[in-house]
């Protein structure tokens, strides 16, 4: 699906909501998971070469996706009025 029509399909809520969880949980996009990839490799490698016991799972080897640090409310409005830019919006003071 082209950009342009998932931005039209797409409420700033639910990309809001969905820029949340990717934060959490780190990429969605299976092919930008080189950390996954790396750690089936290293256990691989690891298990190979270790001696007899448990054997090392590639979840062994994943980076901890640490929570983001809490934001000011100045930091969230800047990330609103970026996202709302990119959906084509305009920022307005009200006066």
């Amino acid at each position: 699906m082209p950009v342009r029509e998932l931005l039209a399909r797409t409420s700033s809520r639910e990309l809001a909501e969905w820029m949340a969880y990717e934060r959490l949980t780190g990429p969605l996009d299976g092919r930008l998971r080189g950390d996954v990839q790396a750690a089936i490799v290293a256990a691989t490698v690891a298990n190979a070469q270790r001696a007899k016991g448990s054997a090392l799972k590639p979840a062994d080897f994943l980076p901890d996706w640490e929570p983001p640090r809490p934001r000011t409310p100045e930091e969230i409005w800047q990330d609103v009025i970026q996202i709302n830019a990119a959906l084509g919006g305009e920022y307005r003071t009200t006066a």
